[in-house]
């Protein structure tokens, strides 16, 4: 009679052992193992003709494109 008592707990135990190794599993999968190291990126020298926006043929397609 103590078998048939054991056995169902027994039964319980495995799956719920699976279940916690399958979780583990899955976050092991998804989270990095290392952090990757970043190097600094060096600063970009100042523009000599002042850079910034420029109305290019490409940003005038799209301009032109999503106009309503």
């Amino acid at each position: 009679m103590s078998d048939q008592q054991q056995t169902p707990l027994g039964r319980r135990r495995l799956f719920a052992a699976g279940g916690t190794v399958g979780a583990l599993a899955a976050a092991a999968a998804v989270l990095p193992l290392s952090k990757p190291v970043e190097t600094p990126a060096a600063a970009k020298p100042a523009p000599e003709k002042g850079g910034g926006y420029q109305l290019t043929a490409h940003v005038q397609q799209y301009y032109d494109t999503a106009r309503l």
